[in-house]
């Protein structure tokens, strides 16, 4: 098992995509939504490193093992008027977890959200993950009980689209 101290968090490169695709179906199979997984190594690619609308972390031991990574982008807050991260995925392969790499990786993330001067950073939880939302509560972070998630997928944005 790597520890925090084993490990470095360093930004993903395009030639880190494949181990990233893997580490993202690994957290869809725990997250129960192994059949959710509609994107390809091409289309993460694509997105990381030509559209950039997103960054990546790798988390990899000292011989380059890769254990966990997160995938953020920014956000922005209308009533900060100033822009926040919104943390996508984090993850770290079971076999390495209760090591401290998550909290590593939290504070990785709120020190790129102060370096850059960002209002936030935000992430969701599934509600059945207790482990990930005790951390997160150890953490300090808020639950915002009072907002509710929506999201209108492709065939959604086509209709919605299609009425303009």
């Amino acid at each position: 098992m790597a520890t925090a101290n084993d490990v470095q968090i360093r930004a993903a490169s395009e030639a880190d995509v494949e181990v990233l695709y893997d580490l993202i179906v690994e957290l869809a199979s725990y997250e129960k939504l192994g059949d959710a997984v509609a994107g390809t190594t091409e289309t993460l690619r694509r997105s990381l490193f030509e559209q950039e609308v997103a960054e990546a972390l790798l988390l990899e031991t000292a011989d380059g093992e890769a254990v966990g990574y997160a995938i953020f982008f920014t956000n922005f807050s209308t009533f900060e008027c100033r822009p926040g991260i919104w943390l996508e995925d984090v993850y770290v392969r079971p076999e390495h977890r209760r090591g401290g790499i998550g909290l590593a990786v939290m504070e990785h993330l709120a020190g790129i959200a102060a370096k850059r001067g960002y209002a936030r950073l935000e992430w969701c939880a599934l509600q059945w993950n207790e482990p990930a939302l005790d951390f997160y509560a150890k953490l300090g972070a808020r639950r915002l009980d009072d907002w509710r998630m929506l999201r209108l997928e492709e065939d959604g944005i086509k209709r919605l689209a299609g009425r303009a």
